[in-house]
């Protein structure tokens, strides 16, 4: 008798709130405040928990018991429930070395090796991230410029781009706008996003980086999209994006919010009036996707936002819970 996959959407908030004795508000205030436990979602937009996500939660119960606060229990169960890193591919490696010679025929031939045997979501996130990853630690350890790392990363978006081109465009399913916050650079984890999410059926209009969001509400409005999906990884950005918000009064297209600030602080997509979008790229898309297929209902009225006091970060760090900080990193590509 086969066994049920941990992952495996299971139990609703009410029978999870039954079996774990947590009530489903805290479960939504968990998820809102640090992404964490993060249920998949049905059609109709309700949580739906796995074995592994109640895992998580008796894992956040047990360390609050033992006096553990909240904030760092979750850190604990992400780091006690994280899996362990793939062995590096000697794939990785070679397109490393062929992007920072540069040698872009040998990158190119590379990238097409990895085609012919893997998806393109796999060659996405098993080739490409990880390799960027690497270039950044190399300039991190002085070991490159920051102009090869910026050439290693103009490389790579051109062929996520004409990835993107591969998979749509998509007349026939829902459509949303994806684009950079005002001020933010770093995109290539965006359009790895907006790869997967055409593969999936949706028609992503693709805008890059350093959008203004009067000209991302205009566009959207103009194409009749479903939903704005907005990466922010940095703090400029973040306060260029708070400068911004009333511009998007009147917005009546639900907001969606990835990228390393995100990471750090998932609440702050409740204050910039959207929704998060998670740490990893599978969990955005499948969330996404779901919340597209949903019926269309009116957005609530577009929250007035007050600024808040600046936070610090690493603009390199991992968005999405792995790969690039939605791009590379620190300076503009």
């Amino acid at each position: 008798m086969s066994q049920t996959p941990a992952n495996t959407a299971l139990y609703t908030a009410s029978e999870v709130e039954s079996r774990t004795g947590v009530p489903a508000t805290t479960l939504r205030q968990w998820e809102r405040r640090y992404g964490f436990p993060s249920p998949s979602r049905t059609a109709g937009g309700y949580r739906m928990y796995s074995p592994f996500d109640l895992a998580c939660i008796a894992f956040l119960q047990a360390r609050q018991d033992e006096g553990v606060a909240v904030s760092r229990a979750v850190e604990l169960a992400r780091e006690h429930f994280a899996e362990p890193p793939a062995p590096e591919q000697p794939l990785v490696a070679e397109l490393v070395r062929a992007l920072v010679r540069p040698d872009h025929r040998e990158a190119a031939r590379l990238l097409t090796q990895a085609h012919a045997s893997l998806s393109a979501e796999e060659v996405m996130m098993s080739v490409m991230q990880p390799a960027i990853v690497q270039i950044g630690q190399l300039w991190e350890r002085g070991e490159i410029t920051v102009a090869h790392e910026h050439q290693a990363s103009a490389f790579l978006k051109v062929r996520l781009g004409q990835m993107l081109d591969a998979a749509g465009p998509n007349d026939l399913g829902p459509s949303v706008v994806a684009a950079c916050g005002p001020g933010e650079y770093h995109e290539i984890g965006l359009m790895m996003l907006a790869v997967t999410l055409g593969r999936r059926g949706v028609r992503v209009h693709y805008l890059g980086s350093n959008m203004p969001l009067a000209d991302m509400a205009v566009y959207a409005r103009s194409v009749g999209a479903r939903a704005l999906l907005l990466s922010v990884n940095t703090q400029e950005s973040l306060d260029l994006f708070r400068a911004q918000l009333g511009d998007f009064a009147g917005l009546h297209e639900p907001l969606y919010l990835g990228g390393q600030m995100l990471n750090l602080r998932p609440e702050l997509a409740q204050e910039l009036g959207g929704q998060y979008l998670g740490h990893s790229a599978t969990e955005a898309v499948d969330l996404l996707v779901a919340l597209l297929a949903a019926p269309v209902h009116p957005a609530p009225p577009w929250p007035t936002v007050v600024p808040a006091a600046h936070e610090g970060q690493r603009s390199d760090a991992p968005a999405f819970g792995q790969g690039p900080a939605l791009g590379q990193g620190r300076g503009k590509p």
